[in-house]
């Protein structure tokens, strides 16, 4: 269901879009094409229908808008399994001193063999 209204919402704001380019603010647009008088729609016609339009249109979007926040699929969790509560409860303490290693590192054993003095034993 949510997938339709928001498929639906899309189609309404494209069909929105166009009604409003038609359209031009000092009375034009598409009814500044219908010259004659003798029109179905005349220039006041075809003015009236794009207001409508929009009007309608707009309508729309608000409607569709409303219904697909409440179609929002959400998981149910309960209480005990929030994932935001598992995160506050394992979140660090911001206020926490960090606590670093306080001991030396060993020393390396010294596993070279001691280079010769050049004095032999025995003499």
């Amino acid at each position: 269901m949510y997938t339709l209204i928001t498929v639906l919402i899309f189609i309404v704001c494209v069909l929105l879009v166009l009604i409003v380019l038609v359209q031009n603010s000092k009375g034009g647009g598409l009814a500044s094409n219908f010259q004659s008088s003798n029109q179905i729609m005349g220039v006041r016609k075809t003015t009236d229908f794009l207001e409508k339009a929009t009007w309608v249109l707009a309508g729309a979007l608000l409607v569709l808008s409303i219904m697909g926040s409440a179609f929002i699929p959400r998981e149910r969790i309960s209480q005990e399994q929030s994932r935001v509560r598992e995160q506050v409860e394992n979140a660090p303490v911001p206020n926490q001193v960090p606590n670093f290693p306080t001991t030396a590192p060993e020393a390396e054993e010294n596993t070279q063999a001691p280079a010769p003095s050049g004095e032999e034993d025995g003499q």
